[in-house]
């Protein structure tokens, strides 16, 4: 993020000051590097790590990414300004004006019959749910300057967290998957006579992501300032062109009940599809200074992903209700979801002839479109696997990402011929313990922490600072010092108890999901945030007052799993 202030940042080392100090990299600046930090622990440096560390210097050296997950302090932070607010906004829109929205709007009418204006408003209340999950936990990058599941270990702990983790990397990993397999549909429909394969579609644009995280999220933040520009025209021409081919007037298909169950079906995939950025939400706003307005910051985050999930959805719900009236759009769809995108372009019956080759070059710039998609899962998946301990985060994030797109793309080539499929089992699967993680962690701060103050930017600006003051954020690293996180773990698993009984997949519908309409519904969305709820709030109704202690003036919850915390009177 570049600012007209004398300040600019590079979001991989920390700010660079032109006019006084320069900070060149992390091992100049006053903070430890992620492999010196080791010391502060007593951990002897290995020939191993010596090698990783040096790598780490020739990294620096080629301006390519080295910082881990070592926390951002807040003398390493960008200025703030209104700039800052709005590259939020230009982050968020850039990522999700991309075809895999439009594909999975696609599935309302194809896979559980609905109408435009039914699958619309489900979209619609699915993506507000679901951001306002994602924007809540970005609040707590520019507070912190932990990464996302860093911030777990305060509700997990050390050694639960780590579940998240790899939960959150086969999300972004799978999502990752789900946008090379779309990026190669549409580049292999746009070529002559489907000369270029899906396969190698999926190649080039994994390499495309590979470069840009490699060298940065400094460089995509860059990217990302501009690039909801074409992908906003590219879909406006869709939408304008493609439009007069929805069919707006039939109703959804099914009996009331049965009905019934696909709306909730549908809008729990939306949900799940929005609210799985929460996993690294704050990941991209750690170099946000702690003075940012929490408030303003969940605004901006929930109108750009509201916006930018909104829209795609509801033109892959239009092209999808077309496909029984347009058979050039039947055939598209019998070749892939990316085909029917492109037939959205070139079988518009518009006095411009698309189909001569402006459609084509539209579907090009949407395919491409997907590697902004790409890049942020990517980016956090390096971070994750950092996460996973120290003997990872000892391992460079370029090597980590490496790693992610080897995976991800191998897995693409593999599932490129069911991309419904794992829309509607992996998207939703994989939403359930991002809203089961969500829900306690604002339980977390709502029920066992509003004694300290819980204030979302509202008054003086130096009070904008109570927001997560009552997490000490320097002892991230640190295990004795975190919860022990049993009984989060435990609300974890009751949720996925309740989400067990309520999906509905292609391969398994739990017994409560059967009860509504003839087909089941997922309502494993709200049950499982229920029930991992009733869990934490019994830790509170049966054993604050046993366990809460008044040591030495403060407030100690030890043994209930939480360090000790700031000096507060009790109430």
């Amino acid at each position: 993020m570049t600012h007209s202030s004398p300040n600019t940042e590079d979001t991989e080392r920390g700010p660079t000051n032109l006019g006084h100090k320069t900070v060149l990299d992390k091992d100049e600046s006053d903070g430890p590097s992620d492999l010196d930090a080791h010391h502060r622990h007593g951990i002897p440096r290995s020939r191993f790590a010596t090698y990783f560390k040096d790598f780490e210097r020739t990294l620096i050296k080629y301006n390519i990414e080295a910082r881990g997950v070592r926390r951002v302090l807040p003398h390493e932070c960008q200025s703030l300004t209104w700039r800052s607010y709005l590259q939020a906004f230009f982050l968020w829109s850039s990522v999700n004006l991309a075809a895999q929205n439009v594909t999975l709007g696609m599935l309302a009418s194809t896979i559980f019959g609905l109408s435009f204006r039914d699958a619309s408003l489900c979209a619609f209340f699915g993506s507000l749910i679901g951001a306002t999950g994602v924007s809540y936990i970005a609040t707590f990058g520019p507070v912190s300057g932990n990464r996302t599941l860093i911030f777990a270990r305060y509700t997990f702990g050390w050694y639960p967290s780590k579940l998240l983790v790899i939960l959150n990397l086969i999300v972004l990993l799978g999502y990752s998957m789900i946008d090379l397999v779309i990026a190669g549909q549409i580049l292999s429909a746009v070529s002559v006579k489907g000369s270029m394969s899906i396969v190698v579609g999926i190649i080039v644009v994994a390499i495309i992501g590979w470069i840009i995280t490699t060298f940065g999220i400094s460089v995509f933040h860059a990217y990302s300032r501009y690039a909801f520009i074409p992908q906003l025209i590219t879909y406006s021409i869709l939408y304008g062109v493609s439009s007069q081919n929805f069919d707006l007037s039939t109703p959804s298909h099914g009996d009331s009940r049965t009905v019934v169950g696909s709306r909730i079906s549908f809008l729990s995939l939306t949900l799940a599809a929005a609210i799985t950025y929460g996993g690294s939400a704050a990941d991209y706003f750690v170099y946000y200074p702690p003075s940012t307005a929490p408030l303003a910051l969940f605004g901006v985050c929930l109108l750009s992903l509201l916006c930018s999930f909104t829209f795609p959805y509801c033109i892959g719900i239009g092209l999808a209700t077309g496909i029984p009236l347009v058979p050039a759009y039947s055939t598209a769809y019998d070749r892939s979801q990316g085909a029917l995108i492109v037939a959205g372009f070139t079988e518009a019956t518009s006095p411009a002839n698309f189909s001569t080759g402006f459609g084509k070059f539209l579907s090009v710039v949407a395919a491409l479109g997907l590697v902004a998609n790409l890049i942020l899962p990517t980016y956090s998946s390096g971070i994750d696997f950092q996460v996973l301990g120290r003997d990872f985060e000892k391992i460079p994030r370029v090597v980590w990402n490496s790693v992610g797109i080897v995976i991800y793309t191998v897995c693409a080539l593999a599932g490129r011929g069911h991309l419904a499929e794992i829309f509607t089992n992996f998207l939703a699967l994989m939403g359930y313990w991002v809203i089961i993680w969500v829900g306690i962690t604002l339980e977390e701060q709502l029920l066992f922490r509003s004694h300290l103050g819980f204030k979302m930017g509202i008054g003086k600006k130096e009070d904008r600072r109570g927001w997560g003051k009552s997490y000490d954020w320097t002892c991230w690293d640190e295990p004795g010092k975190l919860p022990h996180g049993i009984a989060a773990f435990i609300a974890f698993l009751i949720g996925w108890v309740g989400a067990i009984l309520c999906m509905a997949q292609y391969w398994y519908i739990g017994p409560i999901a059967k009860l509504v309409g003839g087909h089941g519904a997922d309502v494993s969305a709200v049950y499982n945030l229920c029930w991992s709820r009733l869990i934490e709030a019994a830790r509170t109704n049966v054993y604050e007052q046993k366990l809460i202690d008044h040591v030495d003036g403060q407030l100690c919850r030890s043994v209930m799993g939480y360090p000790r915390l700031p000096a507060t009177p009790m109430a």
